[in-house]
């Protein structure tokens, strides 16, 4: 997991897992994709989102990624991992583009294994910084 923590980013993050409905964790994904990347972002997103589904017990195959262009809630880079039977929250994520490159902030269920997310986030290539809700 990375040490180079964006701590503006960091701390961005944390506030999005400010106690709610459900307990929250995230990770901050650093990709070396710049903007015109965002293909490669797009894929990194769904593969960090199988990745989730996967650890929160269900099967990717059973998901399906909602970005929300009709939803005047959803910005255009914002985008969630949703169940294809009832539409159960999954993940949701925002692609932000700083410093040159894209970030992936990516939350989903304090219920899902964090750690084991982590690493297998980390064995795509991506550094990662995990952040964990209260």
């Amino acid at each position: 997991m990375s040490n180079a923590i964006d701590n503006d980013l960091y701390q961005r993050t944390k506030a999005l897992l400010e106690p709610g409905e459900i307990q929250l964790n995230g990770a901050i994904i650093h990709t070396e994709y710049e903007g015109s990347e965002d293909v490669q972002m797009m894929q990194a997103t769904i593969d960090v989102g199988d990745i989730i589904a996967e650890h929160s017990g269900h099967d990717p195959q059973d998901c399906y990624v909602y970005s929300g262009n009709d939803d005047t809630d959803f910005s255009s880079n914002q985008h969630q991992g949703l169940t294809l039977d009832d539409e159960e929250f999954v993940w949701e994520c925002q692609q932000l583009l700083r410093n040159g490159s894209f970030a992936i902030v990516i939350y989903y269920k304090g219920s899902a294994d964090h750690d084991a997310i982590l690493a297998d986030i980390e064995a795509l290539g991506f550094d990662v910084t995990g952040v964990e809700g209260d």
